[in-house]
C-alpha cells in the first residue's frame, strides 16, 4: 500500500502475522519477562535479529499485561497495524513508534491511554496527515452474513479480529463491526484511529475530530478533507 498526496485511493495493508515466525515467538517471551519483572519501558526490537524484527507485523494482545510501562518504543519497526490491547497499558505515558512508516493508522483504543502525555510517529506516513492529506481507504457498511470475528481479512476490515467495541467495550455484532474513521490528538500527535464500533449508536457518540481535520466520523474515500497546512 503507497501513501500519496496525488489523490490516488489507499488500501490496507493485507499481511496477516505469522504466530510460528520466530521472530513472533521472541517478542511473545519478551512481553512474558517484561510483565515478569515489571520494567516501566518495554523496548523489544533491539532484542530481535533484522530478520526477526522483519518478521512482526503486528503485536501480540499479550500488550494488554503490560500494565506496568509507561514507555513503549516501537522505533523502525515494520508494524502495519497496532492492536487493539494497547488500550489495556494504563500507565503508558509515552508512545514512540517513529520511523515504522508503514503504519498508517491506530486503534481507536489508544485513547482510553488516559496517562499518554508524548507521543512521536512518523507524520508523513499516516492518512490524512496535516501536511498531505492522503485519503483514508474505504470503509464498508457491515453485511449480514456471520463473521468469524477473530480472523477477520484485514483487506476488507483493517484488522485482523474485532470483538469489543471501541466505544463500550461492549460485543461487536457477528455481522462485523460498525467501522469509522476519526482524526484526533492523542498525545502530542493528531491520529487517525479506525473505530470498530457495536452499532451506529455508538459511533454517534464519539468526539468531534480534531481542529484542521475532518470534523466527523467518516468512512474514508470520497469524503473531502480540509486543505493541507
Amino acid at each position: 500500500m503507497r501513501v500519496n498526496s496525488s489523490g490516488a485511493k489507499t488500501s490496507f495493508h493485507a499481511e496477516v502475522q505469522d504466530t510460528s515466525a520466530p521472530g513472533w515467538l521472541r517478542l511473545l517471551q519478551l512481553i512474558e519477562e517484561a510483565v515478569a519483572d515489571g520494567r516501566e519501558e518495554f523496548r523489544p526490537l533491539p532484542e530481535l535479529s533484522p530478520e526477526e524484527r522483519r518478521q512482526i507485523v503486528t503485536l501480540p494482545a499479550s500488550i494488554a499485561r503490560l500494565t506496568a510501562v509507561r514507555t513503549l518504543v516501537l522505533y523502525g519497526s515494520n508494524l502495519v497495524r497496532i492492536p487493539p490491547e494497547i488500550g489495556d497499558m494504563a500507565s503508558l505515558e509515552e508512545f514512540s513508534p517513529y520511523t515504522s512508516r508503514r503504519l498508517h493508522w491506530f486503534p481507536y483504543e489508544i485513547t482510553r491511554c488516559a496517562r499518554l502525555a508524548s507521543s512521536t510517529v512518523s507524520t508523513r506516513s499516516i492518512y490524512g496527515n496535516y501536511k498531505y492529506r492522503p485519503p483514508f481507504p474505504r470503509l464498508l457498511a457491515p453485511g449480514d452474513t456471520v463473521l468469524d470475528l477473530e480472523c477477520l481479512p484485514p483487506t476488507r476490515w483493517g484488522a485482523t479480529e474485532a470483538r469489543t467495541c471501541s466505544v463500550c467495550a461492549g460485543p461487536v455484532p457477528v455481522t462485523g463491526p460498525h467501522q469509522a474513521w476519526l482524526s484526533r490528538a492523542v498525545a502530542t500527535d493528531v491520529l487517525p484511529m479506525l473505530v470498530n464500533a457495536c452499532s451506529q449508536a455508538c459511533l454517534g457518540s464519539l468526539p468531534p475530530g480534531a481542529k484542521g481535520h475532518i470534523p466527523t466520523p467518516h468512512r474514508g474515500v470520497g469524503i473531502e478533507q480540509p486543505p493541507p497546512r
